[in-house]
């Protein structure tokens, strides 16, 4: 991808609007941090751009280096290079988790990738995420712990290498090696040209992939842009500073519709 470019996206879910006319510009390299307090549109905005069909977007504009994605399906939206990993991924019983994987793949790909190609690509994958390679023939995120699904959703990043990757809060409850990992494949496929939208928790997160743009998302709307300074005072400060400096005043939560949660500081 070169640009993509959100205009102001209006979004409901079951009738319960969340966002506000939001709007965002990402470049080709960007690693954004995307902010804001608990139910005020995050999640929401990296599912409006998955295409979640539960999220309907009644108005706005959403394109794709000048293509417009609001009409393509989430499995269109994946072959464009779209990725996105998930907070909580569902278990799939059922369906074997390398069977998945090669379908994943086989669907971003011309023609079918060979089993010696597959085996090396994935035992080369799960052995970069530190899981065991015998979980490949278990079913999908089926007994997996949290951080073993969290893993597993870094390792189908790793097997696609997606041109745009959406992370919501792929770090909660993970201890600090495992952040650690996560963070050197963010910074890999960022080397190899993946644009990233995070969020997270932790500013530690933030530090470890350097993070080049802050977006900060205040009532279904993006309030407030700034540089990796931006995240940082977030940090230490929450959100306050917003309605004194800018005069951005804070909904209480509960008129906000909260589908997806993440602040480096709550103070609602």
């Amino acid at each position: 991808m070169k640009q993509l470019i959100i205009k102001d996206i209006v979004c409901d879910v079951e009738g319960n609007g969340i966002l506000n006319q939001a709007s965002l510009t990402v470049h080709q390299g960007d690693c954004i941090a995307l902010l804001g307090p608990n139910g005020h549109g995050k999640s929401t905005l990296l599912n409006v751009l998955m295409g979640n069909p539960r999220y309907h977007v009644s108005q706005g504009q959403i394109t794709l280096d000048g293509e417009d994605l609001l009409p393509l399906t989430p499995d269109m939206r994946s072959k464009k290079g779209i990725f996105m990993a998930f907070q909580n991924p569902p278990d799939v019983p059922g369906v074997v988790t390398m069977d998945f994987f090669r379908a994943m793949i086989n669907a971003h790909s011309e023609k079918p990738i060979s089993l010696l190609k597959f085996y090396k690509s994935t035992t080369a994958a799960y052995e970069e995420v530190d899981l065991d390679s015998d979980m490949a023939s278990r079913h999908l995120n089926e007994g997996y712990s949290g951080g073993e699904k969290k893993r597993n959703e870094i390792l189908q990043m790793l097997l696609l290498s997606p041109s745009l990757a959406l992370i919501d809060e792929i770090d909660s409850g993970l201890d600090v090696d495992a952040l650690a990992l996560i963070a050197s494949v963010i910074n890999r496929l960022k080397e190899q040209g993946t644009t990233f939208i995070i969020i997270s928790h932790y500013d530690r997160l933030y530090e470890l992939v350097n993070v080049n743009k802050t977006a900060v998302m205040v009532n279904g709307k993006i309030q407030l842009e700034g540089d990796a300074s931006l995240a940082k005072r977030i940090s230490k400060e929450g959100y306050s500073f917003l309605e004194k400096e800018y005069g951005i005043k804070l909904q209480k939560e509960e008129k906000v519709v909260s589908l997806g949660s993440c602040a480096v500081k709550q103070v609602l």
